[in-house]
């Protein structure tokens, strides 16, 4: 076995689901071990959370700025190789910044940055740098999403007429209608959020899997928010018509004020040969749809499934997978890079995948302030 990658993680401490989602998925190989962390902005509670999980406090920082500082006074063989950004959003940016200008590789929650100029500046010093970069889009890691993507690259569905992506929560429905309340939670907080909350947090994501899947690119694209309440700045709700060729067009739906949803990304794909359904609450189920033959359904772990596909997949046929599974496949091939081995390119999402979702937030404000025009994206 290949020595395990020296991992940092910053931020995702206590009852953060983020942080256990990350920490399952950077074991669920074998590939890593948490070398160092900030897990809190409060030091004394990040060192108990490190004493809770079995982690060494001696390399349990006082800040980011500590961690950085100390891990570059280590020998090259020691020091920590890989950080993981699960902070609030605004702080994506200058961590990340400086840990590729100190010559650390970076797993980043998305969105990667908080505005697009941002965000080409990573490009940039990424590019310069040479070390991998990853936007963790976790719903890329499933294997029937992979499936779907080598399916479509091989021509099952022909050329693409139409699809639809939806990205449907309700959580912040009890949280809205109150004044005391929204003002207390910092994804409404566009400071710390962005210039969205509901296209930076969840539409995104149904975009990024658009792109994903289908190879195409969003051309252009108009967007109409609903922020509910006159003195809410930031969108809670969003529809918005895409256009990824002269022929091919689409629409992305996406709320936090559905009631009574839960997590319900899907996305439908069309073509003129045959289209694609697949639902993240049930995503061991990849549909194809025909016009002349029955409903084929896809499941993971069988022999027919793609190599992409089946390399995502940990059991055996007829046991499910869920999100752990999908971000440990992202942290896998993240792995490999690092390890400068041979790795499929659908593997884990990219910095250009974190700018184009950046491009994308920042065209859907724009579309809708400016009275719900068409925005073209780069």
């Amino acid at each position: 076995m290949p020595e395990k990658i020296r991992l940092g993680i910053l931020g995702g401490g206590g009852d953060s689901l983020i942080g256990v989602l990350h920490r399952v998925a950077a074991h669920m190989y074998d590939s890593y071990e948490i070398t160092g962390a900030v897990f809190n902005p409060d030091h004394e509670q990040s060192l108990e959370f490190a004493r809770e999980l079995g982690i060494s406090t001696d390399r349990i920082y006082e800040d980011f700025d500590a961690l950085v500082a100390g891990e570059k006074k280590l020998p090259e063989s020691e020091r920590i190789q890989v950080c993981s950004i699960l902070t609030p959003n605004f702080l994506h940016y200058p961590m990340a910044k400086k840990l590729l200008e100190n010559g650390f590789h970076v797993i980043c929650e998305k969105p990667m940055t908080t505005t697009y100029e941002e965000a080409k500046t990573l490009r940039d010093l990424q590019a310069k740098s040479g070390k991998v970069f990853a936007v963790t889009h976790t719903y890329t890691g499933y294997p029937m999403v992979r499936q779907m993507r080598e399916m479509i690259k091989a021509g099952a569905l022909g050329r693409i007429h139409k699809v639809d992506a939806r990205y449907y929560q309700g959580w912040i429905n009890p949280i809205i209608h109150d004044a005391e309340k929204r003002s207390s939670v910092w994804r409404l907080d566009p400071k710390k959020a962005g210039i969205s909350s509901c296209m930076g947090d969840i539409g995104v994501h149904a975009f990024n899997m658009i792109e994903y899947t289908t190879g195409l690119k969003v051309k252009s694209l108009l967007c109409d928010f609903n922020y509910l309440y006159e003195d809410n700045v930031m969108d809670v709700d969003g529809t918005v018509l895409i256009r990824l060729g002269d022929h091919v067009k689409g629409v992305i739906r996406a709320s936090q004020v559905a009631t009574g949803e839960e997590n319900g990304l899907a996305i439908t794909i069309y073509g003129e040969k045959a289209g694609f359904r697949w639902e993240q609450e049930r995503p061991n189920f990849l549909y194809l749809l025909s016009d002349t033959d029955p409903v084929q359904v896809y499941k993971p772990g069988h022999a027919y499934n793609s190599a992409l596909s089946l390399d995502g997949t940990k059991l055996p046929a007829g046991h499910p997978e869920g999100i752990f599974d999908a971000m440990g496949n992202i942290y896998r091939g993240v792995a490999r890079a690092i390890r400068g081995q041979e790795y499929n390119n659908g593997e884990f999402p990219t910095i250009t995948d974190g700018v184009r979702g950046l491009n994308f937030i920042e065209a859907t404000v724009a579309s809708h302030k400016s009275g719900n025009t068409w925005v073209k994206l780069d």
